[in-house]
């Protein structure tokens, strides 16, 4: 303030006279001539004012008009650096223009379609019951962690089997970091699919939008949301890379197929994660990765939607899945192959399953130890079978009580035996 003060009056002390300095000149256009104006200082309640008064200049009043000229360099300095004083602006900040960041089209679209999804993702917590070795007591120590999403307003939760097997206890966090105990509803290990439930208000769940897969294209963005490596809510996007591929499940090793491949990033943690198209809809189910290390290889696995929307109505609805099966155990691919023949091998049809029922005959030694070979099915109601994946394929195209036509190789002649599919066990 004492310097603002001083450099006005310094200013002022050593500039011509007011009436030299404002009066009018042959080449200047003066708006305003101090000897022609008198300027009086007025105060009003809220604000501090200056007005200027026509008066005419006479001589006589020459010493008045010094006086009052020498009365306005003092409350003008005073004016100043009150309003210096009293104003809280940084003065490095005032002089500053920050501009708005702008983002391109695509850019805000990915923005929005994060923070739009994220509070449909969850964070889940496998908990498993551990002895101490010591004490003896019973701990629940965390035994691994994936993402999930929420699926309805009722507190279902979709997630990878893998995600939860082997749990004695799971625990899932919202998006507003409140965290519920979970019960199992269902699951399907063949399609690596379960359900969970908690006990959460209506007005936390966000339902994620539910898209289709049947009409996905190489080469479309996609955006898979997750928890890789227990960190907070993280986005990565990629494009589709391959459509109809073909895993096994981490629990069963029953393919599963039709599987969308990309290339956004998928850790540990994505596991159960939802893959979302640009619009934001629900495609796929991040739930592995091809990669010698554990961490994404730029080749990541999603179960498509089409698949997944089946089994979560049927786990919700009954609490499990009732996919046909035939009762058999089959021998490993490469055995068949050695023996130079196309198919699968019967290794057990037990009596009370459909395929024991049906007559199929397992693989079983004589009375000399001497391996007889059992059926060698070849197609199921004619569509040729030429390994396990093959059979898989067409059983799940068949339902619960169908019948179907199962064509073996018996010895050295072929047989064809009718078959009525039955539902595949419970398990705990």
């Amino acid at each position: 303030m004492a310097a603002a003060y001083s450099l006005i009056s310094t200013f002022f002390s050593n500039s011509p006279s007011p009436s030299t300095a404002f009066s009018r000149s042959p080449n200047t256009k003066s708006i305003f001539s101090l000897s022609r104006h008198r300027v009086c200082l007025h105060r009003s309640p809220n604000l501090t004012t200056f007005a200027l008064h026509n008066h005419h200049n006479h001589s006589s009043q020459a010493p008045l008009s010094s006086a009052l000229d020498s009365l306005l360099v003092l409350c003008t300095s005073v004016a100043l650096s009150f309003s210096l004083f009293v104003a809280d602006v940084d003065s490095a900040s005032a002089f500053v223009v920050t501009a708005p960041r702008k983002l391109q089209n695509d850019e805000l679209a990915t923005v929005r379609l994060f923070q739009e999804n994220t509070p449909s993702v969850v964070y889940i917590t496998n908990l498993a019951a551990r002895q101490d070795a010591f004490t003896l007591d019973v701990l629940e120590v965390p035994q691994g962690s994936g993402s999930g999403f929420v699926w309805d307003k009722d507190g279902h939760i979709v997630t990878n089997y893998h995600v939860i097997r082997g749990a004695s206890d799971l625990r899932v966090t919202l998006a507003d970091q409140t965290t519920y105990d979970a019960r199992v509803v269902g699951f399907d290990q063949d399609k690596d699919v379960a359900v969970l439930r908690v006990d959460a208000p209506k007005e936390k769940l966000r339902p994620i939008p539910v898209g289709v897969s049947a009409d996905l294209l190489v080469g479309q963005k996609v955006y898979a949301i997750g928890n890789p490596f227990g960190l907070d809510h993280t986005l990565t996007t990629g494009v589709i890379s391959g459509l109809r591929r073909e895993i096994s499940s981490a629990a069963t090793g029953r393919p599963i197929q039709d599987v969308i491949q990309t290339d956004a990033a998928i850790n540990p943690g994505n596991s159960g994660g939802p893959l979302l198209d640009s619009s934001g809809s629900l495609i796929g189910i991040n739930t592995a990765i091809y990669s010698p290390s554990g961490a994404s290889s730029g080749v990541g696995f999603s179960i498509p939607v089409d698949t997944v929307s089946g089994i979560v109505d049927q786990l919700v609805r009954f609490g499990k899945v009732t996919r046909p099966i035939l009762g058999i155990k089959f021998a490993p691919d490469q055995s068949v192959e050695q023996l130079g023949v196309s198919g699968v091998l019967v290794l057990d049809a037990p009596a009370n399953g459909p395929a024991g029922k049906a007559g199929l005959l397992p693989t079983k030694r004589d009375a000399y130890g001497r391996l007889i070979l059992g059926d060698i099915i070849t197609s199921v109601n004619g569509k040729k079978v030429s390994n396990g994946s093959d059979l898989y394929r067409i059983l799940d195209q068949c339902k619960v009580g169908d019948t179907v036509t199962v064509e073996v190789l018996r010895g050295d002649h072929i047989e064809k035996i009718p078959v009525l599919l039955e539902p595949k066990p419970d398990e705990s």
